[in-house]
């Protein structure tokens, strides 16, 4: 059984476990766990039983999960920094494919009806595509306010949480027909902000078709999707610091993103966009900006609006545990009863 060994390796890296760690959670030893992770080996029930209670899932979770092959074997889109520990971007996609199993449950038991969804458009152009997305959504000219609603209304499972490092920000990937993005909460709301629009850039360009640069591509759509050219360009006109500033509220983008989007909508030249730069980093803003705890935070809602619909259908905690595949309340990562961690 390949796949319930894929899926065992995934349950342990999203744990950040190793194998001997593993052993010493469940007294199985680790050549064994090696042998089931690798598909040499079928575990015997007993087995099951004891790895489903030490990840926190159920039995039928991993006799479900172990069906769906494609869900353990599709990389995430992932934005992080260069510097970011391969231990620590791999537990993180291990943690959204497990959810993306998680969800799979959810969404065979609730149907998630959404007034619009994210469209794909495959290998277009990332501008057109981004105003196509918000065309279709109906947005407001101007700035993409409140996104992280905009996400959830178009059937967007956001999950942000506090990673504990600022090098990676986020990652995203479809469950089937419905798209779930995981982001660091640790970074501030304009940078949180970026990485939603980015990863939403992915979701609408690479779907099924990915060919060159794919980052370029998803910071190209977020540059256009948060700041459309048609609307913001005259704002940006011989822009100042303190003009910067007061963009960077109105819009809930960074400086630095501002300074770029000038360059690339050519309201300023490679010396101007340098000479910014450059004043930036003496006043310590290319680390820090200021204004950034000003911006409206992005918190999500569907989360417990999908547990409100289940206890409004007289589903205990345990039940809706169950439901989505965990071994009790307080395992449930996917419908927490807590609010998702932010940072202050």
């Amino acid at each position: 059984m390949r796949n319930l060994g894929q899926l065992l390796e995934t349950l342990r890296l999203a744990r950040g476990w190793t194998q001997a760690q593993l052993e010493a959670q469940t007294g199985i030893r680790q050549g064994t766990l090696s042998r089931y992770e690798n598909g040499m080996r079928t575990p015997e029930p007993d087995a099951i039983d004891t790895l489903a209670r030490a990840f926190g899932v159920t039995i039928e979770f991993l006799q479900h999960g172990q069906q769906r092959h494609a869900a353990m074997a599709v990389d995430a889109h992932m934005r992080r920094r260069a510097s970011a520990k391969a231990s620590l971007w791999r537990q993180r996609e291990a943690q959204l494919n497990e959810l993306r199993l998680h969800a799979n449950r959810l969404f065979e038991e609730v149907s998630l009806h959404s007034d619009q969804i994210v469209p794909r458009f495959d290998g277009d152009d990332p501008d057109t595509a981004a105003r196509m997305v918000r065309m279709q959504w109906r947005m407001p000219v101007g700035p993409a306010r409140t996104l992280v609603h905009w996400l959830e209304a178009a059937g967007c499972l956001v999950i942000i949480e506090d990673f504990g490092s600022p090098r990676l920000d986020g990652l995203s990937q479809w469950i089937d027909d419905h798209p779930l993005m995981l982001i660091n909460a640790s970074a501030p709301t304009d940078r949180l902000r970026w990485t939603l629009a980015h990863e939403l850039g992915h979701l609408v360009l690479h779907s099924d078709y990915v060919t060159g640069d794919v980052e370029a591509e998803a910071d190209e759509f977020a540059a256009e999707f948060l700041m459309p050219a048609t609307a913001i360009r005259t704002s940006l006109t011989k822009p100042t610091l303190g003009k910067l500033l007061d963009l960077k509220q109105e819009w809930g983008v960074s400086i630095a993103a501002l300074i770029q989007r000038a360059h690339t909508l050519g309201t300023i030249t490679n010396v101007e966009r340098t000479r910014l730069f450059k004043m930036l980093s003496a006043k310590g803003f290319r680390i820090t900006e200021p204004g950034s705890d000003r911006i409206p935070p992005e918190t999500p809602r569907l989360q417990r609006h999908l547990r409100s619909t289940l206890e409004a259908k007289g589903l205990t905690a345990a039940e809706i545990a169950h439901i989505t595949g965990y071994h009790s309340d307080a395992d449930n990562r996917l419908l927490s009863t807590t609010a998702p961690l932010r940072a202050v």
